[in-house]
């Protein structure tokens, strides 16, 4: 009988599932977010959508059996959703040439730089976002207003997104508040952001698929959701004059999109459950305080990417009970 002991990275799974299974499960879970994109953004979503998809995988597979000699892992379905999730990070009527950037930036430096999957720190999909908001900040914060295939790919309508109305001047909020959409326009979709961003209830869908599939665990969506509305209910409590409300920084923004997809990431979150919520809980203030003291009217991306740092931290120092580990009992 072989007795050879095999180690390797992350993601290490302890049942009768595989990462294939996992992968495509999360884009199961995306499709209800994407078919609204579709729905609102028309052609611009689809070209978008499709070519960050193709030139994730395309520069996988080339990295692998070019440069890195290595069997191509395409078919796993980790390029596919790095692809996705790109494409849900950036506005409907972004150049091709810009996306495909992007798309080379999460995949060969944000994750087969590292080795590839198991082996990255930080989430590829942000690391490419976060690369393009910084080289192209006018492409990427050009908001097109969703008029479903009306809206044109090339020469959109563009329009403020709900938190940059809220950075606008020094007027109070309670002002800026009259220009923004209404709850139920945040929760279906009715304003303008990137691809991903939109609709909260298609969001909260495939939060719903994941947790029914096993794919993830309630702690890490909860934790980070929950602190960013108790960290900016205290704000708001405090001084309603000049912070939004708990609710508004819920709805609007990535805040859904990063912490059901991309802060729940396998390989660049904690392991154990307990770490989670510490990791959550960081990744919901630092987001608030992105919103409310920075320059970007966002953070979500900035503040996984900064906690996706301190993982190695959580997973060293905050690990659950060995089996078998000897108990003082006090005898």
């Amino acid at each position: 009988m072989n007795q050879t002991l095999k180690v390797s990275h992350s993601p290490h799974v302890f049942e009768d599932t595989s990462v294939k299974k996992l992968m495509y499960g999360v884009v199961i879970a995306l499709l209800p977010t994407l078919a609204w994109s579709v729905y609102a953004f028309g052609i611009g979503a689809i070209i978008v959508t499709a070519v960050s998809v193709v030139s994730c995988l395309a520069f996988e597979f080339i990295i692998q059996k070019y440069l890195l000699k290595q069997q191509p892992t395409i078919t796993d379905g980790s390029a596919l959703v790095t692809g996705l999730l790109l494409a849900f990070n950036v506005p409907s009527n972004l150049p091709i040439g810009i996306i495909i950037i992007g798309a080379l930036v999460s995949i060969g430096v944000g994750k087969m730089t590292f080795g590839g999957l198991g082996s990255n720190p930080f989430n590829p999909a942000l690391v490419g976002r976060v690369f393009l908001l910084i080289s192209f900040p006018v492409q990427m914060t050009s908001w097109p207003i969703p008029k479903g295939f009306e809206t044109k790919y090339a020469d959109a309508a563009t329009g403020a997104t709900p938190l940059g109305i809220l950075q606008e001047g020094d007027k109070p909020v309670t002002q800026l508040m009259d220009k923004m959409p209404g709850y139920s326009d945040l929760f279906i979709g009715q304003m303008g952001g990137s691809l991903g961003e939109m609709a909260a209830f298609a969001l909260i869908i495939g939060l719903v698929i994941m947790l029914y599939m096993r794919i993830i665990t309630w702690h890490i969506p909860v934790s980070v959701i929950g602190s960013v509305g108790i960290f900016a209910g205290i704000l708001w409590l405090a001084d309603p004059t000049q912070y939004a409300d708990p609710l508004f920084h819920i709805l609007s923004g990535g805040l859904l999109l990063g912490a059901i997809f991309m802060a729940t990431d396998y390989v660049t979150s904690p392991m154990s459950k307990k770490a989670m919520l510490f990791y959550g809980v960081g990744i919901g203030v630092l987001t608030v305080l992105i919103r409310v003291f920075g320059s970007y009217p966002e953070g979500v991306s900035f503040a996984i990417l900064i906690m996706n740092a301190a993982v190695p931290l959580f997973n060293q120092y905050i690990k659950p009970k060995r089996f078998g580990e000897e108990v003082n009992n006090g005898q």
